[in-house]
C-alpha cells in the first residue's frame, strides 16, 4: 500500500495518538482543543487508509489493538521529530540569527561600502555564514533563492519588499589639474568645449540632463577621450585629468574629501532616480538573519550614509 504523504495524515497521526494516550475521545478532545467527533472522524479516516483496526471502542472504554500499539510507538516517533523540525525553523524567525545568509550586492558599490565590514557583521553573528555575489545584475531573489539585496535606484519588482536605507546624488567632478589646464566650466554649455567622461551605464548617455534652481533645464550631449561601463576605470581617469565626470556621490565621495576631485557647476542638479535600498522576497516570515542584516546596513547608512561623512 502506497504512503500518504498528504498534510491530513499528520493530523490523523496526531488525533489517534491523542486518543490512544487519553483512552477516551472526550479527554482527548479537551487536551487537544478539538471537538471529539473530529477526532472520531480522523481515526476512522486513518484506519480505513492503513486497511487495520487501531482501537477498540466500547461506550465506556478505548483501548490498542496489538497493531494500534505498534503503530503508536512509531507516531510517536514521528510527531516528536515534526515538533522538533518546527522549533527549528521557528528558530530562525524568532532566535539568534544563524545559518547560511545569501546576498546580492551591486558589484563597486558593494565592494566598497559593504564588503569592508562583513567581518564586523560575522563577528556580531558568529553563527552565520555568507554566500554574497557582488554583480551589476538585477538577480531574481524568489527564483534564486537570495535572502536578501542591496539595489541602488528605482524599484519595479511589486514582489519584493523594499527598505530605503540611503539617499544618492549626483555631480560632477573634475581633478584640480584638469581644471588649472582647461579651466573651470561656468555653464552646460561649456561642458561641450571640454574632455568629457563617458559611463554607458547611465540610461541617458551620452546625454547629461541637468537643473539650475530656477527650474531651468538643460541637456548636453557630452563627449571625449574615454568611454566605459566600468565607473572605477572613469574615477582614475578624471582623477588623473583626463577629464570631467558625472558620478554619483558614493562612488566620488573619498576624492572629493581629499581634495583629488573637486564639484563643478554645484548651482545644477543632475537628473537622478531612486536611493540605495535593502530588499527582501517577503515581509512575512522573515528570518531572523534576514532581518539582523537588513537592520545592520539600515545602522550603517544612518543617520548619514558613509560616503558623506
Amino acid at each position: 500500500m502506497q504512503q500518504s504523504h498528504e498534510p491530513a495524515a499528520l493530523a490523523e497521526m496526531a488525533a489517534f495518538a491523542a486518543v490512544a494516550e487519553a483512552r477516551s475521545f472526550t479527554r482527548a478532545a479537551a487536551t487537544v482543543g478539538r471537538d471529539a467527533t473530529i477526532l472520531s472522524r480522523r481515526l476512522q479516516s486513518l484506519e480505513e487508509r492503513l486497511g487495520v483496526r487501531l482501537l477498540h471502542r466500547t461506550t465506556r472504554s478505548v483501548s490498542l489493538t496489538e497493531a494500534g500499539a505498534e503503530f503508536l510507538v512509531r507516531v510517536r516517533a514521528i510527531l516528536a521529530s515534526v515538533d522538533e523540525a518546527e522549533a527549528a525553523a521557528s528558530a530562525h524567525a524568532g532566535g539568534r540569527p544563524r545559518g547560511l545568509l545569501r546576498l546580492a550586492l551591486p558589484g563597486t558599490f558593494g565592494r566598497m561600502w559593504i564588503a569592508p565590514f562583513l567581518p564586523q557583521f560575522l563577528a556580531e553573528f558568529p553563527d552565520l555564514r555568507i554566500e554574497a555575489e557582488f554583480s551589476n545584475r538585477f538577480a531574481d531573489l524568489v527564483a534564486e533563492n537570495f535572502d536578501v539585496a542591496v539595489r541602488l535606484g528605482s524599484l519595479e519588482d511589486s514582489r519584493l519588499v523594499a527598505r530605503k536605507v540611503a539617499t544618492r546624488r549626483r555631480l560632477l567632478c573634475a581633478a584640480p589639474s584638469y581644471l588649472a589646464r582647461r579651466g573651470m566650466p561656468r555653464t552646460p554649455q561649456a561642458l561641450l568645449e571640454h574632455s568629457c567622461l563617458g559611463f554607458t551605464g547611465f540610461q541617458t548617455f551620452p546625454v547629461w540632463e541637468m537643473t539650475d534652481r530656477e527650474g531651468r533645464r538643460a541637456r548636453v550631449e557630452v563627449s571625449g577621450p574615454l568611454v566605459s561601463d566600468d565607473a572605477e576605470v572613469l574615477v582614475e581617469a578624471a582623477v588623473q585629468g583626463v577629464g570631467l565626470m558625472m558620478s554619483t556621490d558614493w562612488l566620488v565621495g573619498r576624492e572629493i574629501a581629499d581634495g583629488r576631485l573637486v564639484p563643478i557647476l554645484e548651482d545644477w542638479t543632475l537628473a537622478d532616480e531612486g536611493a540605495v535600498y535593502v530588499v527582501t522576497p517577503s515581509a512575512k516570515g522573515q528570518a531572523a538573519k534576514t532581518r539582523a542584516f537588513a537592520d545592520w546596513i539600515g545602522k550603517r547608512f544612518s543617520p548619514e550614509p558613509p560616503w558623506r561623512r
